[in-house]
């Protein structure tokens, strides 16, 4: 055996010559070996495949005739008895004799027959009850009870499987019956057998042409045969017993009836061959008949190609090898001189002479010519990468320093804006806080870099806050949206937040901007206003009250004189007279109520009196079932959260009369189930509800559509029906005008009075239909 260092002291071209010969012999070993393994495999694979499918195909088609013959024979056995039994109805409807002479006879017919060795025919009345039966103890029983006789009742007629248990027997055995069903007398005739006793019925002739169809190869057959050794099916050795003929060899037989079904390979001799040869057998049971179907076929006759795959392998490969030496001596020899050559010029190139390149002829065309070529152009490319890389080192220095400046800039002016920011990553973790931030809320960047965020969230905004990241991540600018958020001592700040989605280059999302500004001193200032509003309301309607109405009362009195005085001298001045008193008590009138509508009494006997008169309002007025429960003590000293929660209850009540036409509205006072600290009031009602699944701003465009322009004309409709009675429900007619100037003012201003409260807003689903008004109040000592 020839070493490897022995073969490094040849030449290239012997080297290459060696290498390259010993690789051919090796892979066309390798090949052959590869290629005759996977052809008989194949051969074999497709052998045993082919024999599966027939015998899974024969199994099928064995059962399928043996079920068929079976339902055959039971069907013709009933329709017989049932022929049988409609003559003698038809004799006895003749007059031959009575009805109980005619069922009489139809029993000793019917009950004389049997089915196989335990098969028999019974008869049962139509709900269950058996009327005859070979064991005359069951005769008089019902068994309705039982499943498959509840199907019989129904069926009437058809052929049913079912397990049974005699008294004696340790468990039920599989059976099945064939109904006929005689109307006029209400007899189900049933004809049953046990399966195990199938095969004595079923008629072998039906499909054995069927099964002895299947050939494969040459001499390639399938069979059938009983636990017994009985060979029911076979092309040569039908209705022997290979258990007792001396001629056979039992041993592969006892095999297939132990392992059931799968496949044996074994030694065969038919009587008329010479010699045993290898066989491939695969089988499979029938249990319910104790049958073995198989396809068996004699391996040789499918591995006589390989042998001539084999001989051609050989040839291929010694001719091969023979054209292959000196072809591998010639071209080695071409390769070895180019390749020095080539080796030369790279030793120069290393030392830095990038000018050195190979001269080429006229005549090198081939792989040496074009590696000559590959190898100028390699150079050429090579000392122009090389200037090109100087110039690129200087420009990245520039361009580096300019980013670093660019940067710097960015983030001073980051750090110069009044109002918070945090940059979060895709995952939720902080990237960045400019200095406001820390100022407003306390958090410090240290503190927070790398991680999330969501203690700074109260818990009562969580689902606010959920909802616009939602909005930031799908790609889009979260808008102007009001909350609170919690600092690092742990104080509520009102602030508005707007955020939207950064990218990097290539356009992916890689975090979010949020921008927070606080609104803590505008939402006091927005109270103190709102406080004064309430102030000058109740101002004006003192006045109107104390200051109008006595001067308007005055006036009447007047009119009232001079009427009398009048009412002698001119009919006429007098009637006039009674049209200017009347318009006079008709000013006191409205006077009084647009006084009690700015300055209601009831507000001063706190939030429960006010929503009491609310109910009792939209009662009178609307004609229409309000109803009030208050679950919880409730004690507000604010006037200012009396009046702001008794408007959005009002406004609420109202949406669902004119928008929602309910007929059932109710307003609840409780604990928040979610906070316990928190005061939960909702406005629920029996109307058309919103459509949630296409509303952008908590109302549907059915019901915006509605709001500009229905809700118009059912004022007006109200108005024309119930007159003055308006003014008993006048609660904010501001309120009312910014509700019908656009589609969903109303919503909005609820929502604005809510979060000056500072408590949540949110409209849901009724529990069952309608709509649900929810405000939610902190028990803190601000708002209560």
């Amino acid at each position: 055996m020839i070493s490897f260092q022995m073969i490094k002291k040849f030449k290239i071209r012997y080297q290459l010559l060696f290498i390259y010969s010993s690789t051919f012999v090796v892979i066309m070993a390798l090949s052959s070996l590869v290629i005759y393994s996977i052809v008989k495999t194949t051969v074999e694979s497709h052998i045993e495949s082919e024999l599966k499918n027939s015998t899974s195909a024969i199994l099928n088609s064995v059962r399928t005739a043996v079920s068929v013959s079976i339902k055959n024979h039971m069907r013709a056995t009933a329709e017989n008895n049932y022929e049988i039994i409609q003559r003698l109805d038809e004799r006895h409807k003749d007059g031959e004799f009575s009805i109980e002479e005619a069922q009489n006879r139809a029993v000793d017919i019917v009950m004389c027959q049997k089915i196989g060795e335990k098969g028999y025919i019974c008869i049962l009345d139509g709900s269950g009850r058996v009327l005859k039966h070979p064991r005359k103890s069951l005769e008089g029983l019902d068994i309705s009870d039982h499943e498959f006789v509840r199907q019989m009742i129904s069926r009437k007629n058809g052929y049913i499987e079912y397990y049974w248990q005699n008294p004696e027997e340790d468990a039920p055995k599989p059976k099945a019956l064939y109904i006929a069903y005689f109307e006029p007398w209400d007899w189900l005739i049933t004809v049953s057998s046990y399966q195990q006793e199938f095969e004595k019925l079923v008629n072998i002739s039906d499909f054995r042409e069927s099964i002895l169809s299947h050939r494969f190869g040459n001499t390639g057959y399938s069979y059938v045969m009983d636990m017994k050794g009985n060979v029911i099916i076979h092309p040569e050795l039908e209705g022997i017993n290979v258990f007792r003929d001396e001629g056979f060899s039992p041993f592969f037989y006892k095999q297939m009836l132990e392992k059931k079904n799968g496949k044996l390979i074994y030694f065969w001799k038919n009587p008329s061959d010479s010699h045993f040869r290898k066989k491939l057998v695969i089988f499979h049971d029938i249990p319910e008949y104790e049958w073995m179907v198989a396809s068996s076929s004699y391996l040789d006759e499918f591995q006589m190609p390989l042998d001539t795959i084999r001989n051609m392998i050989i040839v291929i490969g010694v001719v091969s090898l023979i054209l292959f030496v000196p072809i591998t001596f010639l071209l080695s020899a071409t390769i070895t001189s180019p390749l020095r050559e080539l080796m030369n010029r790279f030793d120069r190139a290393i030392s830095g002479r990038f000018t050195e390149r190979l001269t080429i002829t006229p005549i090198q065309e081939d792989e040496t010519g074009q590696l000559a070529r590959y190898y100028n152009s390699f150079m050429d490319k090579l000392e122009k990468y090389h200037h090109s890389l100087q110039a690129e080192i200087r420009e990245r220095k520039i361009a580096q320093e300019a980013l670093e400046l660019s940067e710097e800039k960015y983030r001073s002016v980051m750090e110069a804006v009044p109002d918070p920011i945090v940059v979060y990553d895709m995952e939720g973790r902080v990237t960045y806080m400019n200095p406001a931030f820390t100022a407003v809320f306390g958090y410090s960047f240290d503190d927070c870099a790398g991680h999330k965020m969501d203690h700074f969230v109260p818990r009562e905004h969580w689902k606010e806050t959920m909802d616009g990241i939602e909005i930031i991540l799908k790609g889009n600018t979260l808008p102007r949206t009001e909350s609170r958020r919690k600092t690092k001592s742990g104080k509520l700040i009102d602030v508005t937040i707007r955020g939207s989605v950064y990218r990097n280059r290539d356009g992916e999302p890689v975090g979010s901007v949020i921008t927070l500004r606080d609104v803590s001193e505008v939402r006091s200032l927005e109270k103190s206003i709102m406080e004064i509003g309430e102030r000058e309301r109740q101002k004006i309607g003192n006045d109107l009250h104390d200051d109008l109405c006595p001067h308007l009362i005055g006036i009447e009195g007047l009119a009232s004189v001079m009427k009398k005085r009048v009412q002698q001298s001119s009919a006429e001045s007098a009637a006039l007279a009674d049209q200017i008193i009347e318009l006079i008590k008709e000013g006191i009138s409205k006077t009084r109520r647009l006084a009690r509508g700015l300055c209601p009494a009831y507000f001063n006997h706190g939030l429960v009196s006010s929503l009491k008169e609310l109910v009792i309002n939209t009662r009178l007025l609307y004609g229409i079932e309000c109803t009030l429960e208050c679950r919880c003590s409730i004690d507000i000293h604010h006037q200012i959260v009396v009046i702001n929660l008794y408007h959005i209850a009002g406004e609420a009540v109202q949406n669902a009369i004119r928008h929602g036409r309910a007929e059932n509205v109710k307003i609840t006072v409780d604990v928040d189930e979610e906070n316990h600290e928190n005061l939960q009031i909702s406005i629920s009602d029996d109307g058309r509800g919103i459509d949630f699944a296409n509303s952008d701003t908590a109302l549907s465009p059915e019901y915006k559509e509605e709001s500009s322009w229905a809700a118009h004309d059912h004022v007006k409709d109200e108005k024309k029906s119930h007159g003055d009675l308006n003014q008993l429900f006048k609660y904010d007619e501001d309120f009312v005008d910014l509700s019908r100037k656009g589609a969903g003012m109303g919503i909005r201003i609820m929502k604005y009075r809510a979060n000056l409260l500072g408590g949540a807003f949110s409209i849901q689903p009724g529990e069952s239909e309608g709509t649900c008004v929810v405000i939610s109040l902190p028990q803190d000592g601000e708002v209560l």
